[in-house]
């Protein structure tokens, strides 16, 4: 059964699911579901040991897209670099507005989110859940950014990590 239609992703390109981050597509097959025949991206996200397989005919509908330009990595470490927008509401309601920000699939929300969790050592201590999606962000933000950039996780880290510190770094006033 050969299908005419063009597919938008193809075998061992690297995908962005909006809810679970950077995966690589390692197949397409066809699989008999309740007597209809699907076809289906069969994704592998290594890191979390996992693999998903979404039909093929669904997967821009629910937000699947390819890795970002480096265009929008280098406008993701702008918004790293502002200023921290934190809203006065209630934790919960903040914490579901940065989970849908995460599971968006969106890398500048992502980063949003990175920037208003990042906490100095001078900061108060973050409560566990907000560790829990800051680090999330963080770790979504760092995949795509390494994956850009060929599979480079240290330096992603690394990069994402001096922009987060020079957005802290002390003014040094001489004295004489």
């Amino acid at each position: 059964m050969t299908k005419s239609k063009k597919l938008d992703f193809r075998p061992n390109e690297f995908v962005v699911y909006p809810a679970h981050g950077v995966g690589q597509i390692v197949n397409v097959e066809e699989q008999e579901i309740a007597g209809t025949t699907l076809e289906l991206f069969v994704i592998a996200f290594e890191k979390d040991k996992m693999t998903l397989r979404v039909p093929t005919h669904k997967a821009t509908e629910i937000g699947m897209r390819a890795l970002s330009s480096p265009d929008v990595i280098e406008k993701a470490m702008k918004t790293l670099k502002g200023k921290a927008k934190v809203k006065r509401a209630m934790w919960s309601r903040r914490a579901q507005e940065y989970e849908q920000k995460i599971n968006s699939g969106d890398l500048i929300a992502i980063a949003e989110v990175v920037r208003d969790l990042h906490r100095t050592d001078d900061q108060r201590e973050q409560s566990y859940s907000e560790r829990q999606l800051y680090e999330a962000a963080l770790e979504r933000l760092t995949r795509e950014v390494s994956a850009v950039s060929n599979g480079d996780e240290l330096g992603a880290a690394k990069r994402i990590g001096d922009v987060l510190q020079s957005r802290i770094a002390p003014v040094v006033v001489a004295t004489t």
